[in-house]
């Protein structure tokens, strides 16, 4: 029977863990403190700053949310960054993406102070993770992980899906999900395949996945035809049809061949939060030398 791997379980026992340890900390006089900002009136950004805002008063985290006008400059931004960069309260800094077309989104994530990176896009961030060859030395640096990537890396744990010496396929090569999660995957000993527009003979590579990912923002790609039976399948793709929300994968085909697979919605995404909380949680220790 195939296992349904719920996202909204898991993210629920990752933020006790983390609402734990924050009234730990509390108890020491460190509140921790996560600072969001949203340009313009997109809904879809407006909802996801809401559930942020709303999981940091949930689990005890300081929350600082900041709002400027569509018609905003980069140098108000660019000021507002550097104002929280300098703010002791505020230990990790979030910039809703995507932004406004004439506001210069990588020059704003570079402007974040990598130590108040929760994002973990940072260039500094990213590079550190592209240095490291496994979980131990990525552990030992204390660095902020790209939240939706580690995210899936929790669920392949929490689910004690094995990760060393499996094949692993990631459909897409965005710096957001599919890097820094094949990073993420070769540190956990997996051989990692990155599929994408240019990949020849692509559903064949896929059906040599024991773990699969989608993340190629196509709605159902994946079909049965394109999934090895017994593979685990990790659905990140969020796209909005007629019907309503679905996934990169064709869900009702593939489940039938999969040995386990996450829903949309209810799979990836509440990761997402759970991770940016752990960030916040770790950039609060991090910036008071805490271990």
């Amino acid at each position: 029977m195939t296992e349904l791997i719920s996202g909204k379980d898991i993210s629920k026992q990752i933020k006790n863990e983390v609402q734990q340890e924050v009234a730990r900390l509390k108890t020491q006089g460190l509140t921790p403190g996560l600072a969001t900002i949203l340009v313009g009136e997109d809904e879809a950004s407006k909802v996801y700053i809401g559930q942020k805002t709303k999981t940091c008063e949930q689990l005890g985290i300081a929350s600082f949310h900041h709002k400027l006008p569509i018609q905003a400059t980069e140098t108000e931004l660019l000021n507002l960054v550097n104002k929280l960069n300098h703010d002791p309260k505020v230990h990790g800094i979030l910039c809703q993406l995507p932004l406004p077309p004439h506001l210069n989104a990588d020059k704003i994530l570079l402007a974040i102070s990598p130590d108040k990176d929760v994002d973990g896009f940072h260039l500094l961030n990213m590079g550190k993770l592209l240095s490291k060859k496994n979980m131990k030395e990525i552990e030992a640096e204390g660095m902020y992980l790209p939240c939706t990537p580690h995210g899936i890396i929790e669920l392949l744990k929490r689910t004690k899906t094995p990760m060393s010496g499996a094949e692993a396929v990631v459909v897409g090569r965005s710096n957001i999900v599919g890097k820094p999660v094949a990073l993420l995957l070769m540190a956990e000993n997996a051989t990692v395949t990155i599929c994408h527009s240019g990949t020849r003979n692509l559903p064949e590579v896929v059906r040599r996945a024991d773990i699969l990912i989608a993340a190629i923002g196509k709605p159902k790609f994946i079909t049965a035809e394109m999934v090895k039976p017994g593979a685990v399948v990790i659905d990140v793709g969020v796209n909005r049809l007629p019907e309503g929300l679905c996934g990169d994968v064709d869900f009702e085909s593939v489940k039938a061949k999969a040995k386990a697979i996450t829903p949309v919605p209810g799979g990836v995404g509440p990761m997402t939060i759970a991770m940016l909380m752990v960030n916040t949680l770790k950039a609060a220790k991090k910036l008071n030398g805490i271990n």
